[in-house]
């Protein structure tokens, strides 16, 4: 199997010009993979730590005096990577490494692992993987929250999924088409609407959430399709966010409301039933596992998914399996820290028929490896953006992917759609 025998590392920047870490991981002096640490806005407290003390200069300086220490490793093992890892840093919270380390590490060994070994880079992750289904694209079409400026919608991300379509090029395309109905949507009500948007490349108008829902589903009608059979609609509460302890409230700061938790469940079920939603991100805040339960249970064939709840935790998810208290789980490599957290979390996700859906970072970079992190975990959906050069980029990897053969199309829905 292919060895590590050399590491590079570097600061870099991030699709919000924040620095991040890049490391380089040569296998066999010959076979180059590269991987960049993202990073979120919206933050779980649960959540691996990205660098040392905060400071991404340090997590590098300190790192550099650590590298030698994986020379020799099998860079196609990621147990061996993890737990080498683990042995420089037993915390809980990679706060002795950094998460970013982490990350970049792991994935760019498992990239460079690919080339030696000339098969694709979920092939690495998954040998027994014969046959592969595309995710589908879970498109970010109008943001508000922590992804956009003042005056946007109280809620983080009003998204779209084209649940019939037959092939992955054919979903790529269709919620291209609806951002760009959006975007007319947007100037036919406001005039002086200046194409701005959030970092995830949703459009960030000054509108209230019922307002932006409607528009979105006007839109997709528009476009010529049924929004409650066709291109169905989600939301990304991020309800972390609106929650205050110390009230006891979810406060709705820019539509002046606040809701207790019993209103929020009211309003989330509203949203759900009105709108046919397909998918619920965080309803309610990352520390309530049974009230996510409440709505989980009274909502079928709506995929109500944790992020912040969840963190890519595979303890947290045996809490929420134990407590029925999610449908869909969020995937993100770097909440957990390594690559081999994260695999072992979509393994207990798949064990428990929690749907796994693949997601980006709202601080990007151009890297694709979670396209075939994707299908390597057999997601259900993969949460990209729509538009912008470091979304893009994982939508056309699933595309080049689709080149390999072996195809069964697009993933099974089960009992949700």
């Amino acid at each position: 199997m292919p060895k590590i025998t050399l590491i590079e590392e570097r600061l870099v920047f991030n699709s919000r010009g924040d620095k991040t870490i890049e490391i380089d991981v040569l296998s066999d002096n010959k076979y180059r993979g590269r991987a960049c640490a993202p990073s979120g806005a919206s933050v779980g407290m649960y959540e691996a730590q990205s660098f040392v003390k905060n400071d991404p200069e340090l997590t590098l300086e300190n790192f550099r005096n650590l590298k030698s220490k994986f020379i020799d490793v099998d860079s196609a093992d990621l147990k061996s990577l993890h737990d080498a890892i683990k042995t420089l840093d037993p915390s809980d919270n990679y706060s002795n490494i950094g998460g970013a380390v982490a990350y970049a590490l792991t994935l760019a060994s498992v990239d460079s692992a690919a080339k030696a070994m000339n098969v694709p880079f979920y092939k690495v992750l998954n040998p027994k993987l014969d046959k592969i289904s595309f995710p589908y694209p879970l498109g970010n079409v109008l943001g508000g929250g922590a992804h956009a400026g003042p005056g946007t919608p109280d809620l983080q991300e009003f998204l779209i999924c084209p649940v019939k379509s037959q092939s992955i090029i054919e979903a790529i395309s269709l919620n291209s088409s609806i951002h760009k109905e959006v975007k007319k949507s947007i100037e036919k009500i406001d005039s002086r609407f200046t194409y701005g948007k959030g970092d995830e490349g949703g459009w960030a108008p000054s509108i209230v959430n019922d307002r932006a829902i409607e528009l979105v589903e006007n839109a997709i009608i528009s476009c010529g399709y049924d929004p409650k059979k066709e291109i169905r609609m989600g939301i990304d509460f991020a309800s972390s966010s609106l929650w205050d302890n110390n009230k006891k409230v979810y406060d709705y700061k820019r539509e002046g409301v606040t809701r207790t938790t019993e209103e929020q469940i009211e309003y989330v079920n509203r949203l759900i039933r009105d709108y046919n939603l397909i998918y619920a991100e965080d309803p309610l805040h990352e520390e309530d596992f049974e009230n996510m339960s409440i709505v989980t249970q009274g909502n079928p064939r709506c995929l109500v998914t944790g992020d912040d709840l969840l963190v890519t935790n595979t303890n947290r998810a045996k809490v929420a399996a134990k407590k029925k208290a999610c449908s869909g789980a969020i995937l993100k490599v770097n909440q957990a820290g390594t690559l081999y957290d994260a695999m072992l979390f979509a393994e207990e996700c798949n064990n428990n028929n929690i749907k796994i859906i693949t997601s980006h970072r709202s601080g990007e970079s151009v890297d694709s490896h979670i396209s075939h992190i994707s299908i390597a975990t057999n997601s259900l959906m993969i949460k990209t953006g729509v538009v912008g050069g470091e979304r893009i980029s994982k939508l056309n990897e699933l595309l080049r992917v689709s080149e390999y053969g072996l195809i069964e199309g697009m993933a099974k829905w089960s009992n949700i759609s």
